[in-house]
């Protein structure tokens, strides 16, 4: 997502160790079956300028996504709702309306709330305490994670220190309310992957991991946008994503423009996708929509089917 402005064996006898061949056979097909067709969400950036306009109403995110595309599972953007961000019974109705019409709620994407990874003690303890209220407002609407961005300045080691304090920090309180902590490559050092996966790996925690996007893999640049190839710095998309599915508890399919063929234009959905699904990733893959040569709803249904061509082929 871009911001407005521009935009994670005991040995056992003989006897046992059969039962646990079984099971384990068992479970790897339970696995497979489970991952014969894609779980698709729908990222709320997707329909930005929607919402932007007021030609839709966020409230009703999760009953538009069902009506329009069919799609069961949604992806909150908090820049729609700073009004809301302390408003407890609005989140119990968000979590109503989006029951009522058989929708999962999975996460809030958070910006604008300060670096976390300011070398600045105070103005990291400030963006730690601006992030609290989403984890609290995840919480109300039964998303598992909340997504920040893992930004600051200074020299690599720096950035890391405070990161792995601003993070662990956080990542601390989404432990007490069951909320993940997730970072998305969205520029500068949050998309050089393997930087993140070592403060991931520092602040050692179930409670952190990663949203990969298939875009916003730009180093030279703050919310690491990649339309039109125009970033002269990028982090090989495909190794990135790679190396953040570990610790991944979600996906976001970016897609700017497509070919004729349904193809998207800058990225090769089936590369990506066998990548995905050989990391065994069983979660579920965001429409992340950003382009501009279709409308929104028709560039989210052709993400969709996109999605699911490549998720087929692979």
């Amino acid at each position: 997502m871009n911001n407005f402005n521009r935009r994670k064996f005991l040995s056992l006898t003989a006897a046992t160790g059969l039962s646990a061949g079984v099971g384990s056979l068992v479970s790897s097909a339970y696995a497979q079956m489970n991952m014969s067709s894609p779980k698709i969400s729908l990222a709320q950036w997707s329909l930005h300028r929607a919402y932007g306009d007021n030609t839709l109403d966020p409230k009703k995110f999760a009953s538009d996504t069902k009506q329009m595309f069919d799609l069961n599972a949604v992806e909150y953007v908090a820049d729609f709702y700073t009004e809301q961000k302390t408003n407890s019974g609005y989140w119990k109705e968000m979590k109503t309306i989006a029951s009522d019409q058989g929708v999962k709620n999975l996460l809030i994407m958070v910006d604008g709330e300060g670096e976390l990874g300011s070398s600045s003690d105070q103005d990291r303890n400030m963006a730690i305490n601006n992030h609290r209220p989403w984890i609290d407002a995840a919480r109300e609407m039964g998303c598992h994670s909340i997504r920040v961005n893992a930004f600051g300045k200074g020299t690599d080691t720096q950035i890391k220190n405070a990161l792995v304090d601003g993070l662990g920090k956080l990542t601390e309180f989404g432990t007490e309310a069951g909320v993940n902590i997730l970072i998305e490559n969205h520029g500068l050092q949050s998309s050089n992957a393997a930087f993140i996966v070592d403060v991931i790996k520092e602040v050692d925690s179930p409670y952190i991991g990663t949203l990969p996007d298939f875009g916003n893999w730009c180093l030279s640049e703050e919310w690491g946008g990649t339309a039109n190839n125009s970033c002269p710095y990028i982090y090989d998309p495909y190794r990135g994503v790679a190396e953040y599915l570990p610790y991944a508890k979600g996906v976001s399919a970016k897609a700017y423009a497509f070919d004729n063929m349904g193809n998207e234009m800058q990225l090769d959905y089936a590369k990506m996708l066998k990548i995905v699904k050989e990391a065994g990733f069983n979660g579920y893959i965001g429409i992340e929509y950003e382009g501009e040569h279709l409308s929104e709803p028709d560039g989210i249904k052709a993400t969709k089917m996109l999605i699911e061509k490549a998720w087929n082929s692979v």
